[in-house]
């Protein structure tokens, strides 16, 4: 069932983006001579003006074929007899078809679950953030410089640059008026389990492990949901944060209960001692508030900035090695990543009809975080992709003539050679992943 959905998934994804591709090259009177979902051997195919319409067997990937696309051609309708900004617009067009219907299910996903705002849920007393001024219910708009609407946009920052000795300066709305407070972020010798949690929901819920810590050691996995810590029990997140702040943990056993897809996992590790800073504040990261259609547009909009943000910040830290090849996901990758959300989504104490509202729900908020990739990647100068064909329009528009069509199409092969190379050490890790 999840191999089905996740086919379903890829399917939109690669539909969309070649729908951008042939609707363009239409609008441009250019020859479409197949559009197709899937590779390999057709399992089914129509032909309505003059295109042929495929579905193929290797549910992966898809292509629009256009007359004269790879050579030069004397056909009145072959894509390289066009201008250099019809065929930019024809390349272009597929990518952001996909950033626009990541914009769609941005929307939709606001529409009905609304947003995560920005919102301060606890603060310790005593705290760097108590000292500076901050409360429970303060709205930050901006978090060290950056513009920040959403509570996962302060994780994210916190994540690419975690908390230091360095002040962090954050501009917050209380009451209708802003405010400006300067963080100065407090040392800790004490031990630790190694994990960050989110303190918002009705369990803790792991965000990210250390690696080599105790709890990762022990097999705890990012979304994992703490129930119980040496056989206490909490009523919210919250209490876990104050029931850890009244007792410290030591060097010595941690017996912890955790929840993962609906079943109960139970490890005891010892804590580690270490140094770390800290703020001393907790921020929202659940969707709690809906607004009118028009804000709802707004925060859509705000919600794929965020989404592009995020990519482009993802491959800065992949580039400097701050990411390695164990964070790249392929294929199967994404089919467990679909087989979790499913999972996730469901709830034995629920009826049918909202565990398949939640279902799609999620559904929806993963698809448009993977047709966000899926189009930024694809805008990258990277021969045998659509942003490394761009590059070479834009050198003719320079030049005013076109390259050699046969070193463009070796520079392409040789790219498209390099991304079958990396695809398959993400496969090969995708694989090792599900199997430990």
């Amino acid at each position: 069932m999840n191999i089905i959905v996740a086919l379903i998934v890829f399917s939109i994804l690669v539909f969309f983006h070649e729908l951008g591709h042939m609707l363009l090259a239409k609008k441009n009177k250019i020859g479409v001579t197949e559009f197709s979902i899937g590779m390999g051997p057709r399992l089914f195919s129509f032909n309505k003006g003059g295109t042929k319409y495929s579905l193929k067997l290797i549910p992966f990937g898809g292509s629009c074929m256009m007359v004269g696309e790879m050579e030069d051609s004397d056909v009145e309708n072959a894509f390289n007899n066009r201008s250099v900004w019809a065929r930019f617009s024809v390349v272009a067009a597929g990518p952001i078809f996909n950033i626009i219907l990541a914009l769609i299910l941005a929307i939709f996903v606001i529409g009905l679950a609304g947003y995560d705002p920005a919102v301060i849920t606890y603060v310790e007393e005593g705290s760097a953030a108590y000292e500076a001024g901050l409360r429970v219910g303060d709205r930050i708009v901006e978090y060290d410089g950056t513009n920040v609407i959403f509570g996962r946009e302060i994780y994210l920052e916190e994540y690419i640059n975690p908390i230091n000795d360095s002040p962090i300066e954050v501009r917050y709305e209380r009451d209708g008026e802003k405010y400006t407070a300067v963080v100065r972020p407090k040392r800790h010798e004490q031990y630790y389990i190694g994990m960050t949690y989110d303190n918002s929901g009705r369990y803790p819920e792991i965000l990210s492990l250390t690696e080599g810590g105790a709890l990762a050691t022990a097999g705890a996995k990012v979304g994992d949901k703490i129930l119980s810590l040496n056989g206490m029990e909490f009523d919210t997140a919250a209490e876990f944060t104050t029931y850890l702040d009244a007792n410290p943990l030591k060097e010595e056993p941690v017996d912890l209960v955790l929840e993962r897809g609906g079943e109960t996992i139970s490890v005891t590790v010892v804590a580690q001692k270490g140094v770390s800073y800290s703020t001393g504040f907790y921020y929202n990261m659940y969707r709690i508030e809906s607004e009118s259609p028009l804000k709802t547009l707004k925060y859509g909009l705000w919600e794929l900035k965020y989404q592009i943000s995020s990519v482009y910040k993802s491959l800065k830290m992949l580039i400097v090695g701050d990411l390695g090849m164990d964070d790249l996901a392929g294929p199967v990758g994404i089919v467990d990543m679909v087989g979790t959300v499913v999972e996730e989504s469901q709830s034995e104490d629920a009826s049918t009809a909202t565990n398949v509202y939640y279902v799609f729900l999620n559904l929806a908020n993963l698809t448009m975080m993977l047709s966000v990739s899926l189009g930024i990647m694809n805008l990258l100068p990277i021969p045998a992709l659509d942003g490394g064909r761009l590059v070479f329009i834009l050198i003719e528009a320079i030049r005013g003539k076109p390259l050699d069509r046969n070193k463009e199409g070796i520079v392409h092969i040789i790219g498209f050679a390099l991304l079958m190379i990396l695809m398959v050490a993400v496969l090969f890790n995708d694989i090792q992943r599900l199997f430990n």
